[in-house]
């Protein structure tokens, strides 16, 4: 069995302020329910999932979530990493946990037991799902996502991951300052190395060279599984997302 956290401490303070007054992105309502909360109840569905740590607004989902020996609540930090530690400390002896996003509400049950049997049998300390730009348009061909243009293909990022409780700590301010630095090519340049950022702009990369070195910049084993549900990639973060979601649960 494996435990998981869900991250909803994101403050509402970005694009999708438009499109509701709740104070954290996690709190946003679609169609009755909190977006936290179909995060939740897809996790509560697998059996291969035992506890569930949400780690957020810890007064506010109180009073949607009853704490039991299921589900668990934890009082956010300031940052990713903070947020991260401080829901590890409810899971003292989990050997891997399922770190998920709150903005991921079409998730589903089969999307996450499909996700941790491709983790199954390999050896590592962070696995982290892709998604083909075929599959994610198929499915959900008004999404629009960031994606990256590799050698072996075209592919989006999962928002969740299942890692190794015990390197979180040491790897997690590194992948920070990647996620900060994606924007800012040089600044990335000085953390990713020159030649390696110029055989990514030439799309000349693999997808095997790109996990290596990523590994070796958080300093941990790293490895990369490839999704066929699109679900694990299509996060919430802006007003023409909450529609297409919205329009996806109405049709469910």
């Amino acid at each position: 069995m494996i435990d998981a956290l869900v991250l909803a401490g994101s403050p509402n303070d970005g694009p999708l302020r438009l499109c509701s007054p709740a104070s954290y992105e996690a709190l946003i309502t679609i169609k009755g329910k909190l977006m936290v909360e179909y995060v939740v109840e897809a996790l509560g569905q697998c059996d291969q999932v035992d506890r569930i740590v949400i780690a957020g607004p810890r007064d506010e989902l109180a009073r949607h979530f009853q704490a039991n020996d299921r589900v668990l609540l934890a009082q956010h930090g300031q940052d990713l990493t903070e947020n991260v530690l401080l829901g590890l400390k409810q899971l003292p002896a989990a050997r891997q946990v399922l770190l998920v996003t709150s903005d991921i509400p079409l998730i589903t049950k089969k999307s996450i037991d499909n996700f941790i049997d491709l983790c199954k049998g390999a050896d590592a300390d962070l696995f982290y799902p892709i998604v083909s730009r075929e599959v994610v348009e198929q499915r959900f061909s008004a999404s629009k996502r960031t994606y990256v243009q590799l050698k072996d293909g075209v592919y989006t990022g999962g928002n969740i991951f299942l890692i190794n409780p015990n390197v979180v700590e040491e790897c997690m301010p590194r992948g920070q300052k990647l996620v900060e630095a994606r924007k800012n090519p040089l600044r990335m340049c000085r953390l990713v190395g020159l030649i390696f950022l110029i055989k990514y702009l030439m799309k000349n990369i693999t997808l095997e060279e790109a996990q290596i070195k990523v590994s070796r910049l958080l300093g941990i084993r790293g490895r990369v599984v490839i999704s066929r549900y699109p679900e694990v990639g299509v996060d919430v973060d802006k007003p023409s997302d909450l529609e297409l979601v919205s329009q996806q649960l109405e049709l469910a």
